[in-house]
């Protein structure tokens, strides 16, 4: 881990990294996040009277991606080369995958990040109705790969 953290000048104010020195290269990361809700709300997802809370939030989990650098304020806007929202129906929830890929001068943890979140938050205002109680649980970076601080893996 580095000592300094690299969105803060030596006076302590927030900034954008320059990256233009950093070598172009392929990177991708993956994240994931749990939607827990009752048996209840899983069974009646097909009935949705809003539509498919699955289709929407993998496609609002894509778009937001597309638009992180506009979300959070020193993100680097980046190239996206491919993004893939995956939503599995468990027992007690809904499990949320993305991957997200570029080549670009600096990495994709956060589009990865926000993917997963946002197709959280999709399925929890698809389902509210039925139930306010639903919980969005462990959004988190499972890999990376590509750029300077090498590849990152959770499961190891």
């Amino acid at each position: 881990m580095t000592s300094k953290l690299s969105h803060y000048d030596d006076s302590g104010r927030a900034r954008m990294v320059d990256v233009s020195a950093k070598t172009v290269n392929a990177r991708e990361a993956e994240a994931s996040a749990f939607v827990s809700m009752t048996p209840q709300v899983l069974s009646a997802l097909g009935r949705n009277p809003k539509g498919d809370p699955l289709e929407t939030a993998r496609l609002a989990g894509i778009m937001a991606a597309k638009k992180t650098a506009e979300l959070i304020p020193l993100c680097h806007p980046l190239p996206l080369s491919h993004i893939d929202v995956e939503l599995r129906q468990c027992e007690n929830g809904i499990a949320i995958s993305s991957k997200v890929k570029t080549t670009a001068e600096t990495g994709v943890e956060m589009e990865a990040l926000v993917a997963a979140s946002v197709a959280a938050l999709t399925i929890y205002d698809m389902c509210k109705a039925s139930d306010k109680g639903i919980e969005i649980r462990e959004i988190v970076l499972q890999r990376k790969s590509g750029g300077k601080s090498g590849d990152y893996d959770r499961k190891k």
